[in-house]
C-alpha cells in the first residue's frame, strides 16, 4: 500500500512540474518510451528466467536439489539452531538458499516466506533470533550465479553478461558475513538489556 502513494506522488509531482514548466509533451513522449522500454526489458529477461528456473526444476527432479540441501543442513543447522530439527522449516530454508546460490530471487521468495510463516507460527507470531536470522540470510544471500543481474545486461547488449561474478561472489559474502555478524550482536545486546 505504501508503495501505491509512493508512486501516485512521483507520477502526481512529475505531471505538476511539466504543467509547470510547460513540457507536458515530453512528460507523454518519455512516459511511452519508458513503458515500451520496461516491456522490452521484462521479455528479453524471460527467457534466462525461464531457462534456469528450468535447471532448478530439473535438479529438483533428479535429487540435485535435494542432495544440495542435505549439503547445506550442517551449516544451517548452526545458523537457525531452534529448527534443527524440524523437517519442513528446514527443508524451505534449503531450497531458499539453493534457489538464492543459483541467483534466483524469484524462485527463492515463497520458500523463504514459507519458512519465515512457519518459524512465526510456531514462536506465536514473535520475530525470533532465528527468523531475524532468515530474514537477514535472505535479503544479503550468496550468490553463485546471479542469474537476474546477468539477464539485465544480456537485455541491455553486454557482450559478456557473467564478467561479474567475482564483485558479485566478494559484494554478497561480505553482505552477508556483516548481516550474520551483526544479526548475532544485536540478538545479544538485546538479549542482555532484557534481563
Amino acid at each position: 500500500m505504501t508503495m501505491a502513494f509512493i508512486w501516485t506522488g512521483m507520477v502526481a509531482v512529475s505531471l505538476l512540474c511539466a504543467i509547470k514548466t510547460g513540457r507536458l509533451e515530453l512528460l507523454g513522449a518519455a512516459a511511452m518510451t519508458g513503458a515500451e522500454e520496461a516491456v522490452r526489458l521484462c521479455l528479453s529477461m524471460a527467457g534466462a528466467m525461464c531457462l534456469w528456473m528450468g535447471v532448478m526444476e530439473v535438479m529438483k527432479r533428479a535429487g540435485l536439489a535435494e542432495k544440495l540441501s542435505r549439503l547445506l543442513r550442517p551449516l544451517l543447522g548452526v545458523l537457525y539452531p531452534g529448527f534443527r530439527r524440524d523437517e519442513q522449516v528446514m527443508a524451505d530454508i534449503s531450497a531458499n538458499v539453493s534457489a538464492n546460490l543459483l541467483g534466483l530471487g524469484n524462485a527463492a521468495t515463497p520458500f523463504g516466506v514459507r519458512a519465515a510463516q512457519r518459524m512465526a507460527g510456531k514462536s506465536g507470531g514473535a520475530a525470533t533470533r532465528d527468523l531475524i536470522m532468515l530474514i537477514v540470510c535472505n535479503t544479503a544471500s550468496i550468490q553463485l550465479i546471479p542469474v537476474s543481474v546477468a539477464a539485465v545486461r544480456a537485455a541491455e547488449g553486454a557482450a559478456r553478461p557473467f564478467d561479474i561474478l567475482p564483485a558479485v561472489w566478494m559484494a554478497s559474502a561480505i553482505s552477508v558475513a556483516v548481516g550474520i555478524a551483526a544479526a548475532k550482536l544485536l540478538g545479544f545486546v538485546w538479549e542482555r538489556r532484557g534481563r
